[in-house]
């Protein structure tokens, strides 16, 4: 049996920025912004309402210069997270490949669900 201690898988989400970015130089000055970030729902908010992106590179100048905390974004990456850890309370992660901006008064929650 193979038992994979990562899980991966390519996903998209609406989010809503709840901070302003971090951001700081790996090894061979290579960019990495973080971003906390919240799924718009009906219920309490709680930690699992929310997950951190992992944006490297150019792309996370663009995060800083054009977004800001309670902005809707549109997220394309790969959610990661450590199987033997995800039913403690560890933070779901995602890999950033592409932002896309939205504009808050076209999103819809139905709320008859």
């Amino acid at each position: 049996m193979i038992c994979f201690k990562y899980i991966m898988n390519y996903s998209n989400f609406i989010v809503r920025i709840l901070k302003k970015p971090k951001q700081s130089f790996l090894k061979n000055n290579i960019l990495l912004t973080e971003l906390n970030v919240q799924f718009p729902s009906l219920r309490n908010h709680n930690h699992l309402n929310t997950i951190d992106l992992l944006i490297w590179g150019n792309l996370g100048k663009d995060i800083i210069k054009y977004y800001q905390t309670n902005d809707y974004i549109l997220v394309e990456g790969f959610i990661s997270f450590h199987k033997e850890k995800f039913m403690s309370n560890q933070q779901i992660k995602v890999s950033v490949f592409k932002i896309y901006p939205l504009n808050k008064n076209n999103i819809q929650i139905n709320r008859t669900l």
